[in-house]
């Protein structure tokens, strides 16, 4: 049963990119949404979401149903549906983090979206030689003047744009890098790193058993997540940057621990 719709509440969008990411966000809250309530919501004409609406419908990320719109089936254009929801929180993450690298480094970079945004504010480092399995990554990449962008051969996973299995990890081993830089798919609440298979957690392995330091990027969303796939704890990392505060006990944790946590509404604020 869908949830009934909040009482409308004008939202501050700056551009369409913007926009429909929140309504991405509001569709996956609700279940569904109207046009007409969006167009209240957001302060815009009704046009104005039907064309927002009919781009997210063409990506794959939108589908209609009777009254309204819903989000689309994962499937092919999951990794895209991903990349919108939470934007505003994953580029906070992605400005924060690219802070902690420093130019002329040597950089592994995971799949997922809020790495790839960090490596999207990468553009004025120099010297920077990035080592991914993520094709979004690389393509981000190798438009940056002096910057190196290696990937691995293997097969490619329509879903993600990435190569994952062993062709990933002997990618990953052998090389050793200054920085490791890695997303997650949720956090558990002892602190457990998860992901959504065991090809993801091995790729993230190698990545973390090679790299001197280990910066850990998330949204606070993680933390009200689950995944089946475990290894590692958010402990063992050197730095951990998140849009808000975490739980208590995984501040903690990371307090008790040496970690360097970086709270972006904190810092920005």
């Amino acid at each position: 049963m869908n949830q009934e719709a909040p009482p409308t509440k004008q939202i501050s969008a700056t551009g369409s990119t913007e926009r429909q990411a929140q309504i991405a966000e509001i569709v996956r809250d609700r279940g569904q949404a109207k046009v007409e309530e969006l167009a209240a919501q957001f302060g815009v004409a009704t046009q104005t979401i039907r064309k927002d609406v009919n781009t997210m419908c063409r990506k794959g990320l939108l589908r209609r149903v009777h009254g309204g719109v819903e989000l689309a089936t994962v499937g092919a254009r999951h990794y895209e549906l991903r990349r919108i929801l939470n934007l505003s929180a994953k580029k906070m993450v992605g400005r924060a983090a690219a802070k902690i690298i420093p130019d002329g480094a040597t950089v592994a970079v995971s799949i997922g979206t809020t790495p790839e945004l960090v490596v999207a504010n990468l553009d004025r480092h120099q010297g920077l030689q990035l080592f991914s399995n993520n094709l979004h990554v690389a393509m981000t990449a190798h438009q940056f003047d002096g910057t190196q962008v290696t990937i691995p051969g293997g097969r490619l996973r329509r879903s993600e744009a990435d190569i994952v299995g062993p062709a990933a990890v002997d990618f990953f081993d052998g090389y050793r890098f200054d920085i490791g830089l890695f997303g997650v798919a949720a956090i558990s609440p002892d602190g457990a790193l998860l992901d959504l298979s065991e090809e993801d957690v091995f790729a993230r392995e190698a990545i973390f058993r090679n790299a001197q330091t280990r910066i850990l990027v998330l949204d606070a969303t993680k933390f009200a997540r689950t995944a089946h796939a475990c290894s590692g704890h958010v402990t063992e990392v050197d730095h951990v940057v998140c849009d808000t505060r975490p739980p208590q006990a995984i501040c903690d944790m990371l307090a008790g621990a040496g970690v360097n946590l970086v709270i972006c509404d904190e810092v920005d604020g």
